[in-house]
């Protein structure tokens, strides 16, 4: 009898951490400090979209892009890197060896779930009948003082992965932005670093933030 009690406690006992393990409120978190990846971007319902890849360093404050798209009708590719620390972003031309460099003006803002967000859902991208199926992600809102604008962000409930934002503001419109083939790390530092012939550029008059930048 006693062993009978002492297992259905320790039954009971499972399953009252198992309750707690699976109610678990899904928490803000904070995306790797370094990581690679692609990413699509759409604005203005489509008219202007981009396609890219990227490295992402937080610790560096660095972004790296290399995208083709279309604005106004018109297709582009550009190689850019933002130096947030140094206030610059390059456009950077090999095949011309030539290089445009303008200010920065936006400060950097780390990938994370701000500590004023809401959560709106959260649900398994795919299926969840067996294992691999699907995917947990989480889809946090809030607003942006600075910019007057909102957002939704979409991240993985492990490892905080990036999978989706949209952003609005009045100037902007939606900004739709997906994140794909994420891996953590960075595997060459040096894609950091704007090419020699980059070292005599003058800096261009316009300022640029982040989105006009990358359109």
């Amino acid at each position: 009898m006693k062993l009978l009690l002492g297992l259905c406690s320790a039954l009971l006992l499972v399953l009252v951490l198992t309750g707690r393990c699976s109610a678990q409120t899904p928490h803000r978190c904070r995306t790797p400090a370094l990581l690679s990846g692609s990413m699509s971007v759409s604005a203005r319902e489509g008219q202007d979209w981009a396609v890219a890849k990227y490295r992402y360093d937080a610790i560096g404050q660095r972004i790296r892009l290399w995208e083709f798209g279309q604005v106004h009708n018109k297709s582009f590719h550009a190689n850019m890197l933002f130096l947030f620390r140094k206030a610059v972003v390059y456009t950077i031309d090999y095949r011309n060896r030539t290089c445009q460099k303008n200010p920065l003006h936006t400060a950097f803002h780390p990938s994370h779930i701000p500590h004023n967000a809401s959560l709106l859902s959260q649900v398994i991208l795919g299926g969840s009948s067996a294992p691999g199926e699907g995917l947990l992600v989480n889809t946090w809102t809030g607003d942006v003082p600075e910019t007057g604008g909102k957002y939704l962000a979409t991240v993985t409930e492990f490892g905080c992965i990036p999978v989706s934002t949209l952003y609005y503001t009045e100037k902007s419109g939606w900004v739709v932005t997906t994140y794909f083939n994420a891996v953590k790390g960075i595997e060459d530092p040096e894609q950091f670093f704007p090419p020699p012939f980059c070292t005599d550029a003058d800096t261009e008059e316009e300022e640029l933030d982040f989105f006009s930048a990358f359109f």
